[in-house]
């Protein structure tokens, strides 16, 4: 048996590893279309299961701003105000960030709270979602002005939110990012819809 060369090993490793990134690359470029229209889709559906139907009439995905740390979506209907939506994200889950969308109407009415991502643990924290509990609606028909009380707090903590057993620390996490994310829509309500 004749010996192969280092030279000719490190060549046919190259060439190898040449084409895999060229497959890869190809594989990236005729999907990414379809994957940027796939996100898009689900952001429009995160963002419309959390505003009354019929509410608003402008297109969320393109009526949005950046202001400090949100991303706003401005839900409108004839030209007027009608809620903002703010994406956030709290690093104090139990296992890292929750990234949520929180939807408040001109009136300082929550109307929805929707996780968007999450790491929280399955069977447990993972109660935070849609599919899993219904828990994440108890925010709904809140009024932001109730904000500065101290019952804006899951219950271990004397506030009037559940938590789940075995994981308080996710919903205050979430508890907390929703009063903060309202305070800050307070605050800015005529910059957020100029």
């Amino acid at each position: 048996m004749k010996a192969t060369s280092p030279i000719n090993a490190a060549l046919r490793v190259g060439l190898f590893s040449f084409i895999i990134v060229g497959l890869v690359s190809l594989v990236f470029h005729a999907t990414k279309d379809k994957i940027a229209a796939n996100e898009h889709q689900a952001l429009l559906n995160s963002l419309q299961a959390i505003l009354p139907p019929g509410s608003y009439d402008n297109d969320l995905a393109d009526d949005v701003i950046q202001l400090q740390n949100y991303t706003i979506y401005r839900a409108r209907k004839s030209a007027m105000p009608i809620a903002a939506i703010l994406a956030s994200t709290t690093p104090h889950g139990y296992n890292g960030d929750i990234a949520l969308l929180v939807a408040i109407d001109t009136k300082s009415e929550i109307t929805g709270v929707r996780v968007l991502k999450h790491k929280e643990t399955p069977g447990l924290g993972d109660k935070i979602e849609i599919k899993k509990s219904t828990w994440i609606t108890s925010f709904e028909h809140k009024s932001i002005n109730d904000m500065y009380s101290h019952l804006w707090a899951v219950k271990q903590d004397g506030g009037l939110f559940d938590q789940f057993t075995g994981a308080t620390i996710t919903p205050r996490a979430i508890v907390n990012e929703v009063k903060k994310s309202g305070l800050f829509f307070q605050q800015n309500q005529q910059i957020i819809f100029q």
